[in-house]
């Protein structure tokens, strides 16, 4: 027996012995340095095993497998739509904040010298009614400041004896007419005087109540009406304020001068400036900055001829002038005709060809038509 186990046990060696070449002789020789490895077959277990591997680990980081072909969206794009949703928050809630702002500041009640509110139309409205409503309300207001002239009698009562009061009103503008601005790199703005400022002034002082009425705003224009009227022949400063905005003009509008309108007469370099009284308007040639002018000298000759004619309604005479692009040129052109005639008249009479009443027409009827003033 001690022999038969002796053989079994010899036999399991020979076989295991066997069995180890074998396997050994099956696997395979290593490749040669270089070489490519052997592939993995398509479909098998470890090619499956991967897979699910890969997909875990995407749901795990939160990034969707790709569908049909189609590689999932990249961080850049998450990143923009996430700003852009952060953006849009931002602006709703700025313009939130800011329209109740706007609200509670000119929405709320005005209040007196002492703090104190002051009641209005709107208090019986509910909180957000009455903010609203005065908010509106404010910004009407404003609009009209804008449009509208701030008073409808812009000037004070024509004043009483024992007091002087000029027959006639002058309405001037100041830059274009009496100012040219002017700009450089080393002075900035500077605006020129015009030359016959002062006789203008000076002539006319005693027969115009003289008017400045600009379309510049209060700060640029008072300082130089100081600076070419340092004597006071100004009457009376108006500004942007006065007019009349329409149609992206600022009009100035002569009802509300306080004054008769057949006795008023502007002055400007824009016909827009006075549209609504096209007859109360003598439109100029804007100035250039010309040293050698001289169309002040000429419009002081011109408005103390109508002024010592006694015209009762200046628009009769200055539509004479309406159509003219340089009414002081035809005003020139008709009193040096007039001059020839009063000459040639002279020598006739001293011929005595005529008599004295032969003579046509007084000065007023041959500078401007005696048809038009009627």
């Amino acid at each position: 027996m001690a022999a038969s186990m002796a053989a079994r046990a010899a036999g399991r060696g020979l076989r295991a012995a066997l069995g180890g070449r074998r396997g050994r002789a099956e696997l395979p020789a290593p490749p040669p340095p270089g070489a490519p490895g052997p592939r993995r077959a398509l479909g098998g277990p470890g090619t499956a095993a991967l897979l699910r591997e890969r997909l875990r680990q995407r749901q795990v980081s939160g990034v969707p497998p790709a569908v049909s072909g189609v590689p999932p969206p990249g961080d850049s794009d998450g990143s923009r739509g996430s700003l852009r949703l952060l953006a849009l928050r931002l602006g709703g809630l700025l313009a939130a904040t800011g329209g109740v702002t706007v609200l509670y500041i000119f929405g709320s009640n005005s209040v007196d010298e002492h703090g104190n509110k002051v009641p209005d139309e709107f208090d019986s409205d509910p909180v957000g009614i009455r903010h609203l409503r005065r908010t509106i309300k404010y910004f009407k207001d404003y609009r009209q400041m804008i449009i509208e002239p701030t008073s409808p009698r812009l000037l004070p009562d024509p004043l009483q004896e024992p007091y002087y009061q000029p027959p006639y009103t002058l309405v001037m503008e100041l830059t274009g007419v009496l100012l040219h601005p002017e700009w450089s790199l080393v002075t900035g703005w500077r605006f020129k005087k015009r030359p016959g400022i002062d006789h203008l002034l000076q002539q006319l002082a005693p027969l115009y109540e003289i008017v400045i009425f600009t379309s510049e705003t209060g700060m640029t224009a008072f300082p130089l009406i100081d600076s070419i009227d340092p004597h006071g022949f100004v009457s009376y400063r108006l500004f942007r304020d006065a007019t009349r905005y329409m149609d992206g003009h600022h009009v100035k509008d002569i009802s509300c001068l306080n004054r008769d309108p057949a006795r008023v007469v502007v002055v400007d370099w824009r016909r827009d400036s006075f549209r609504l009284q096209p007859y109360n308007g003598l439109a100029l040639p804007r100035w250039d900055g010309a040293s050698d002018d001289r169309a002040l000298y000429d419009l002081a000759a011109f408005l103390k001829t109508v002024a010592l004619s006694g015209v009762e309604d200046v628009r009769t005479v200055l539509e004479n002038y309406s159509l003219e692009d340089d009414p002081l040129a035809a005003f020139l052109r008709r009193r040096t005709r007039l001059q020839e005639e009063e000459q040639q008249r002279r020598a006739e009479l001293a011929q005595g060809h005529k008599p004295a009443g032969a003579f046509l027409g007084s000065l007023t009827g041959r500078l401007w038509p005696r048809s038009k003033q009627q």
